[in-house]
């Protein structure tokens, strides 16, 4: 085993040396400097580089190699990356240049890391000759002047035979004109729309048709387009800042019957969708009206059938019971006359409040006034319409004093409080929870009732809309679009939240002074 053990170590070498080997064999140039800036190792590639023997630069400033002009501000550079080091890119957006031996300067890209060996910071260099790359990027630069001079040569060609184009499209009413090339560039471009634009044709042609095209149409824009250039005549709408056009484009075939370019003509048809969307609308909103009236002589029909049939019923059942000992009767049978009476006035009232609020004959009028002792009034009032067993909380917390419309209030507050005893079965409680604090006015009016379904829930302040739920008792589907009304003119907003058999909430928020 010893053997075995001593013939293996034989053949492992020194970390030491490994990384002596990947440092001597890189192929870009190495160099690592100390906390003074002085070198203190460098591979071979950075001496054939920068044209020193090995060991020359040895305790030598990082300094020598570079150019004198740049040396006094390196110093303060260098001193700068000791102190917090990273690793990054030297002279990022900069050409950096380094200096051979004999003062020859080639341009060169440098990487800088850092590493703490010993309690002692260094610095190592990847420095990179891009002499070729540069001389290359030059190479470019001529050959896109070229073509860039060959492009400008076209163009004074193409502007001969556009005079010709220009005399018969100049003139194009509602539209433009177009020739493109293969690449959608403008050959030619004309018409009275560009002056509503305020483009000329001189400033399109040579340009990128769909360059000036929003990035969420171009694709399907280019995509129909190409169908020209298979041979196919092609007819499409687009969208551009809120007016519409239409584009018609048919391919141009040359002398050997190629498609190298096409010709697109665009109509600003704007005025016409305009007018045919506002037929829609009118449409549309007959459609609506339609619906309403359909939906009111079917609830008014309804709800108003409904108690004067009470009435009728009760008033003949109430003359058969004249004598004194039927007094119990009778007086039931004027209750359902008075609680009828009652429901029609409120469909009545709710009727006269929407028309006065969509002929905008109501206004907030503010006043300042004790939101508890109206909240305390109002349940109290409340308590008459309420059901077996249910019971009016109301909780308060915060100022009393506050300035708003107190009729406004008064109806909103009426219309949920309403609400939550009519959807709520018998011995369910009801609160009514308020608060005044930082300038603002919280109600909140919860019930444990029947809850409004979810599909519902979006149209609950839509005129004449009751949830399906509720469609066997009475109501006008008004109450809520009349509160949202009255909310929108106190500069309030309401929502709430339910849960079908378990109950809802409603929550009204308003500021504590409005001003009048």
């Amino acid at each position: 085993m010893g053997k075995k053990s001593q013939a293996h170590n034989t053949t492992e070498l020194p970390i030491h040396r490994v990384c002596q080997a990947l440092f001597d064999s890189a192929a870009e140039g190495l160099v690592v400097v100390d906390g003074n800036g002085e070198i203190v190792m460098l591979n071979s590639r950075a001496n054939e580089m920068l044209g020193y023997d090995d060991g020359e630069l040895i305790g030598s400033k990082i300094e020598k190699l570079i150019p004198k002009r740049y040396e006094a501000g390196h110093v303060g550079h260098r001193a700068r990356f000791h102190e917090a080091p990273s690793r990054r890119s030297m002279g990022i957006g900069m050409d950096l240049t380094a200096a051979r031996k004999d003062g020859t300067e080639f341009p060169v890209e440098i990487s800088l890391n850092h590493f703490d060996m010993e309690g002692e910071r260094f610095v190592m260099a990847l420095i990179s000759d891009i002499t070729q790359r540069k001389a290359t990027e030059r190479e470019l630069e001529t050959l896109n002047q070229e073509l860039e001079n060959r492009v400008q040569a076209r163009t004074r060609e193409l502007a001969d035979s556009q005079h010709l184009y220009g005399v018969i499209s100049r003139n194009f009413p509602n539209g433009i004109i177009m020739v493109f090339d293969r690449d959608f560039n403008y050959v030619f471009v004309e018409g009275r729309e560009l002056f509503k634009m305020g483009v000329t044709s001189q400033e399109l042609v040579g340009t990128n048709y769909l360059e000036r095209l929003a990035p969420d149409t171009r694709a399907t824009i280019e995509l129909r387009l190409r169908e020209a250039f298979e041979g196919t005549n092609v007819h499409l709408e687009i969208e551009v800042n809120d007016k519409n056009y239409e584009l018609h484009a048919v391919p141009l075939r040359d002398a050997e019957g190629l498609i190298a370019r096409i010709l697109v003509v665009e109509t600003n048809v704007t005025q016409h969708k305009r007018a045919e969307q506002n037929i829609l609308n009118a449409l549309d909103k007959e459609r609506q009206l339609n619906e309403l009236k359909s939906r009111f002589v079917s609830m008014a029909s309804h709800e108003f059938r409904t108690p004067l049939s009470t009435i009728l019923t009760s008033l003949s059942l109430a003359e058969r019971y004249l004598a004194p000992e039927q007094e119990t009767n009778r007086l039931k049978h004027f209750n359902r006359i008075r609680n009828s009476v009652h429901n029609l006035t409120s469909i009545l009232n709710d009727f006269l409040s929407l028309d006065k609020l969509e002929s905008g004959k109501v206004a907030s009028n503010p006043k300042q006034f004790d939101l508890y002792k109206l909240l305390e009034d109002l349940i109290d009032e409340m308590r008459g319409i309420c059901k077996e067993g249910q019971l009016i909380s109301l909780t308060y917390t915060g100022d009393t004093m506050v300035t708003m419309d107190p009729n406004m209030l008064r109806n909103i507050m009426a219309n949920l409080v309403s609400n939550a005893t009519k959807y709520s079965d018998e011995n369910k409680p009801i609160g009514v929870m308020a608060s005044v604090q930082d300038g603002k006015v919280t109600i909140e009016v919860k019930d444990q009732g029947m809850g409004i379904p979810e599909a519902d829930q979006l149209h609950m302040f839509e005129r004449f809309f009751r949830s399906q739920n509720a469609i066997n008792i009475q109501g006008t589907g008004l109450g809520l679009n009349i509160v949202k009304k009255y909310l929108d003119l106190m500069g309030g907003d309401i929502w709430f939240q339910s849960t079908p058999k378990i109950g809802t909430t409603f929550t009204v928020i308003l500021p504590q002074f409005l001003a009048s």
